[in-house]
């Protein structure tokens, strides 16, 4: 029998060094960017006293959920929770039905004045009214301390459209709208009956985009929100937490008020778990898109 010897091909020292160093870099960063979401959770459900002594570094140290339950004693929690959640699906809703359609629009070569149109859009990327005559702006049209306020301001981020009018531009062929035309097919019944179920990655990707926006929404809230009923939860959050600093500092009770204290700092850690947690647990499902789709328009816009 024959033996037959493969000779190994061996990669040249410099690629081996690069390699090696790279995956130190990399690691290193990876470390620097997951430990403080890392130790926020292992703080939130640490003894207060171990967190404000500084001992909770990279382990849980005396398990409790103390802050936790502080936190959902609290009812307007729940309230908060609700209308985060009737803001990102309805708002991303509202902001898909007019940037998918306005995206199309400016894609099509035959639309007239599409350039000018375009270039108005851009603008407001770079100037706007400013904070106070947005404000004044809200209160004249009837919109202030209305929950539809919320819905209305960003219902189409300049970005984001552009983003999808690059995707119809490089994935919608003319000559597919021609082929419809032909068999009686109308821009509108071609838009969603073709462009949507082929724009899937696309949508995915935006609509992540504008579920974040929603959900981490809060300027916008503390402008032109005081109903506490309408207040999203990351308003909800920091009423909860400048009441509860209050509270370590005026009150007298069975517990002291550096035990206050340190139950407000783990409180801290806890309300930051509890408004990342949803982006988080629906990240995971849309990531196969995102990850094809997050570089959408960037090679031509």
């Amino acid at each position: 029998m024959l033996a037959i010897h493969k000779n190994k091909v061996r990669e040249p020292l410099e690629d081996r060094v690069f390699a090696g160093v790279s995956y130190v870099v990399l690691a290193a960063l990876a470390v620097i960017c997951l430990y403080p979401l890392y130790f926020v959770v292992i703080a939130s459900i640490s003894d207060p006293d171990a967190v404000y002594a500084g001992k909770v570094i990279l382990w849980i140290q005396g398990f409790t959920m103390m802050g936790y339950e502080k936190i959902f004693q609290n009812d307007m929690i729940f309230r908060g929770f609700f209308n985060s959640v009737f803001y990102t699906c309805v708002g991303t809703i509202i902001n898909l039905a007019v940037t998918l359609p306005a995206a199309y629009a400016l894609s099509r070569k035959d639309l007239v004045g599409r350039r000018g149109i375009m270039i108005l859009f851009i603008i407001t990327m770079y100037f706007s009214g400013g904070m106070i005559p947005t404000y004044l702006l809200i209160q004249n049209i009837g919109l202030y301390n209305k929950p539809i306020v919320l819905l209305l301001c960003n219902a189409l981020v300049v970005y984001n459209m552009i983003i999808a009018r690059s995707f119809f531009e490089q994935t919608i062929p003319d000559e597919l709208l021609e082929a419809a035309r032909i068999d009686g097919c109308g821009n509108t019944h071609f838009f969603v009956r073709i462009v949507l179920p082929l724009s899937k990655t696309m949508i995915a990707v935006v609509a992540l985009y504008y579920a974040v926006m929603h959900w981490n929404s809060f300027m916008q809230a503390l402008l032109y929100i005081d109903d506490p009923d309408w207040k999203p939860l990351q308003l909800v959050l920091r009423d909860l937490l400048i009441s509860t600093q209050a509270m370590a500092q005026f009150m007298q009770g069975d517990e002291s008020i550096v035990m206050q204290q340190k139950l407000v700092n783990v409180m801290q850690y806890g309300i930051i778990v509890v408004a990342i947690l949803p982006m988080m647990v629906i990240y995971p499902f849309v990531q196969k898109h995102f990850v094809k789709g997050v570089m959408i328009g960037a090679v031509k816009g």
